[in-house]
């Protein structure tokens, strides 16, 4: 079943409809959050916040764009928000009565799934080093160049609809991203 159907479904009432969209869309709600965020627990917060808002909001979406666009939009101005807000609160206010206890090893006990792709120790160990220079170069960018980098590398969305979920034109999105790209190239630099 497309989005426009289940959307219209919810509108009617039927809250599968609305659990499916959720299962569709959570995971690159959650993504988007934590692109802002860079902090798990925020991001989880973020993304259940933009789905309690969509189920509120439901009755007037109009269609004007696609679901997904509309829920990125949500998502990013939440995450947006909640960024703000702890930078000027701090971070450190924030809890969750969710959140994992830490074992008596002081570890943190939750568990990931990742693929298992078994390249070998050193092989892993030359990646590890690497996401971790990426992702901290990309935290580092300014605001609007990691958001771009993130919507079109790591969510894969296309200039429409980046340019949709920005509020902005596909020049705007296609200049901001050649920026984003050439800046983060720079700070990677030594990489190459």
């Amino acid at each position: 079943m497309d989005d426009r159907t289940l959307v219209e479904k919810c509108k009617a009432g039927d809250e599968q409809a609305f659990a499916e969209l959720v299962k569709r869309y959570s995971t690159k709600a959650y993504q988007v959050a934590y692109s802002v965020l860079g902090n798990c627990q925020d991001a989880e917060e973020v993304a259940q916040d933009a789905f309690v808002r969509i189920h509120k909001a439901l009755p007037d979406f109009r269609g004007d764009c696609e679901f997904g666009t509309w829920l990125y939009r949500i998502a990013l101005n939440l995450a947006r928000n909640k960024y703000r807000w702890n930078k000027v609160r701090g971070s450190n206010v924030n809890f969750s009565i969710d959140a994992p206890v830490e074992g008596d090893d002081g570890e943190d006990n939750r568990k990931y799934d990742l693929p298992d792709e078994t390249p070998g120790p050193d092989k892993d160990a030359e990646l590890d080093e690497l996401r971790g220079r990426v992702s901290a170069e990309l935290a580092k960018l300014p605001e609007a160049y990691r958001e771009i980098l993130v919507m079109r590398v790591v969510q894969e969305m296309s200039y429409e609809e980046i340019a949709d979920a920005l509020g902005c034109q596909m020049g705007t999105v296609k200049s901001r991203l050649a920026r984003a790209r050439d800046e983060l190239k720079k700070r990677l630099g030594d990489l190459q």
